[in-house]
C-alpha cells in the first residue's frame, strides 16, 4: 500500500481494538489526513514504563503525503502524543480554540511551540486540507469543545463522531442539536465513523445538569471536609464542582497541577466564568472542616498525584476520621488495583468514601445504545465502521448497528487498509502497526528487546557472572555471581558454592573458544538455577582475560 488512489480510504494506526491512543488517517487522490493523535497509559505489563504511543511507521514513511492532522478534542487519548510526533511529521495541527490551548503547553513544555504550525479553528468551524473538506461539529462530552467532524471528499461525506454522548442538559457549551443531526443526514453520509465505549450500556450516559443536583444534595449533608476527585479535563464537572462549593458555603482548594493547567486554560477560553477563588492549602487546612471543600486529582489511584498523597500522608491537605472523599469519576477497567491501595489508606484513617455506586455523582462521556440508535436515525450512514474500542466493543457496534437499519457495516482493526468507496466497504491490505514506550527520556518498541528483558528480570530476576582467565585459557581464581530477585533467601550461600564448584570441577582444562565457553556457563548457571527454584534467571556472563 502506497498512496490512495481514486477512492476513499480508512486506516487507524490506533484506537481500533483497544480503548486509548487514538489515531486515524483518511485518504483519497495520493493524499491522506490524520484525525486525531493519542497516546495511552501503561499498566504493570510494561514495567518501568508511563506513557505508550502509537507506532507511525506507516504514515512516517509516507508524511510527504500527508497534509495536516485534526484534533476532535483535548483528551489525552487523542492528543497526548502531538509533542512526541508533530515535529517529526512536520505538517499544521488543526484544533478549535480549548484544544488548542491544550496543545500549546505541550508544546511549550518540550520548547517546540517555533518548530508546530498550530492552526486554531473557531468553534463549528470549517477549512479545507488538499480534497478534504473539515467542519467541526460542537457535541456533548466530558470535556469543553468535544467535537464531531463532518468530512468532505470527492468519493462521499464521513461523519466523524469522536468521543461524544447526548445531554439534554449541558453545563458547559452548546451542543449540536437533533436538528443540526438530521439535516447533516438529510445532505448524504457515506460512513459514520463512531465511538464504541458504552455500546454495552442498554441505558443513555445520563445528564451533566443531574449530576449537579446529586451532588448539590450529598455536599450539603456533609459537615467535615470534603475531598471530591474527578478527571481533570472535565470542565463540565469543575464549573459543578464550583457552583457546589457556593452553594454549600465552602472554600475552594485545587490540588493538582493538572487541574490548575485546566482552569488556565478554561478561563482563556471564556470557560469558568463564575468559578470561585480558590485559596492555598495552609488555608484550607485552617479553616473548620466543615467550611471547605477541595478538587483533587488521582481519582484513577494515580499514586503521584494529589490524592494518592493525601492518602498516603505525603500532601499538606490532611484527612481524618469523618472527613468524606467523593470519586466524581469512573472507574477505569485495569485501575481497580490502584484505585483499591489509595481506598484502603483512606479507609484506615476513618475516611468515608462516596463513589458513583453510592450516589449518581458521575456520568460517562460516551454513548450507550440508546444515544447510538438515535443518532443513526439523525445520520443515516450507509456505512458504520466502529472506532474507539477493544474487539468485543467493536464487534457488538456492527451487530447493534445492522439490527438499527444501517445498510452495511464493517470491522476493522489497527492496520486494516478499508476502501470506503467506491464499492465499499472493503478490507484491502494490512499495515504494520504497533505500540512504541516512553522509557526515561527515550523512545523504544514496545515489544522490543529492552522492555523483554526488563519483563524478564521481574519475573525470573537475574544472575551475573564474572570469570578471569588466563593467556593459556584457564579459570585462574574464583567465579564470582551477584544475584538479583532470585527466590534463593537462606540458600543462596549453598547455591553459590554448588554453582562455582561445578565450573572449576568442568573446566580444570583450558577453555578454548571463549564465546562458546561463555554460552555453556550461561546455560551451566540458568540450569542450576531452574534446579533449585523453579525459575529461569536471565543469566550474563563476564569473562576477563590476563
Amino acid at each position: 500500500m502506497t498512496k490512495p488512489k481514486k477512492e476513499l480510504l480508512f486506516l487507524a494506526l490506533g484506537g481500533s481494538g483497544e480503548i486509548g491512543m487514538n489515531v486515524n488517517l483518511y485518504g483519497c487522490d495520493g493524499k491522506w489526513v490524520m484525525v486525531d493523535l493519542g497516546m495511552t497509559f501503561a499498566d504493570p505489563s510494561y514495567p518501568g514504563v508511563d506513557l505508550i504511543l502509537p507506532d507511525l511507521e506507516f504514515i512516517e514513511k509516507h508524511r510527504k503525503d500527508l497534509l495536516g492532522i485534526v484534533l476532535t478534542h483535548g483528551h489525552e487519548d487523542h492528543i497526548g502524543a502531538v509533542p512526541y510526533f508533530a515535529a517529526d511529521l512536520d505538517v499544521p495541527l488543526f484544533a478549535t480554540p480549548f484544544t488548542a490551548g491544550l496543545i500549546r503547553r505541550k508544546l511549550e513544555e518540550v520548547g517546540l511551540e517555533r518548530q508546530v504550525k498550530l492552526n486554531i479553528i473557531p468553534n463549528s468551524g470549517s477549512f479545507d486540507l488538499g480534497p478534504f473538506g473539515f467542519r467541526y461539529l460542537p457535541i456533548a462530552h466530558s470535556i469543553a469543545e468535544g467535537n464531531a467532524m463532518l468530512i468532505d471528499t470527492p468519493y462521499g461525506r464521513i461523519f466523524h463522531t469522536g468521543d461524544w454522548k447526548l445531554d439534554d442538559e449541558p453545563v458547559l457549551g452548546a451542543p449540536s442539536t437533533p436538528e443540526d443531526f438530521t439535516k447533516i443526514g438529510d445532505e448524504g453520509i457515506l460512513a459514520m465513523v463512531c465511538d464504541s465505549t458504552n455500546v454495552f450500556n442498554d441505558k443513555a450516559s445520563g445528564s451533566e445538569g443531574e449530576v449537579r443536583r446529586n451532588l448539590m444534595r450529598v455536599v450539603e449533608d456533609i459537615d467535615t471536609r470534603i475531598v471530591v476527585t474527578t478527571f481533570a479535563s472535565n470542565a463540565a464537572r469543575l464549573q459543578t464542582l464550583g457552583e457546589v462549593a457556593i452553594h454549600a458555603g465552602r472554600k475552594l482548594c485545587v490540588a493538582g497541577r493538572s487541574l490548575d493547567r485546566i482552569i488556565e486554560n478554561c478561563k482563556e477560553n471564556g470557560y469558568l466564568k463564575n468559578f470561585p477563588s480558590t485559596i492555598d492549602f495552609q488555608e484550607a487546612m485552617s479553616l473548620p472542616r466543615g467550611d471547605v471543600m477541595i478538587i483533587a486529582t488521582g481519582g484513577q489511584g494515580e499514586a503521584r498525584a494529589a490524592l494518592g498523597r493525601i492518602a498516603g500522608d505525603s500532601h499538606q491537605i490532611k484527612l481524618s476520621e469523618g472527613d468524606h472523599v467523593l470519586f466524581s469519576s469512573k472507574q477505569i477497567p485495569g485501575n481497580e488495583i490502584a484505585i483499591g491501595r489509595i481506598q484502603n489508606q483512606l479507609a484506615a484513617k476513618g475516611v468515608v468514601m462516596i463513589t458513583e455506586r453510592q450516589e449518581h455523582i458521575h456520568v460517562s462521556g460516551h454513548p450507550g445504545q440508546p444515544e447510538l440508535a438515535k443518532m443513526y436515525k439523525w445520520i443515516r450512514p450507509e456505512i458504520l465502521v466502529p472506532v474507539h474500542g477493544e474487539i468485543r466493543h467493536m464487534k457488538t457496534q456492527v451487530r447493534f448497528g445492522l439490527e438499527q437499519g444501517i445498510p452495511k457495516a464493517i470491522f476493522q482493526q489497527n492496520g486494516d487498509v478499508v476502501r470506503l468507496a467506491p464499492n465499499g466497504p472493503k478490507i484491502l491490505a494490512q499495515e504494520r502497526t504497533g505500540r512504541l514506550v516512553v522509557d526515561g527520556d527515550v523512545i523504544i518498541p514496545a515489544d522490543g528487546k529492552t522492555l523483554n528483558d526488563r519483563r524478564k528480570t521481574a519475573h525470573n530476576g537475574m544472575i551475573s557472572v564474572a570469570i578471569g582467565l588466563d593467556r593459556k585459557g584457564n579459570i585462574f581464581g574464583q567465579p564470582v555471581l551477584k544475584m538479583h530477585g532470585v527466590p534463593l533467601e537462606e540458600d543462596e550461600s549453598d547455591f553459590l558454592d554448588e554453582v562455582v564448584d561445578k565450573i572449576i570441577t568442568k573446566y580444570s582444562n583450558p577453555v578454548g573458544n571463549v564465546d562458546k565457553f561463555s554460552e555453556a556457563i550461561r546455560l551451566l548457571v540458568r540450569r542450576s538455577a531452574t534446579e533449585w527454584t523453579g525459575k529461569k534467571p536471565i543469566v550474563s556472563v563476564l569473562t576477563v582475560e590476563a
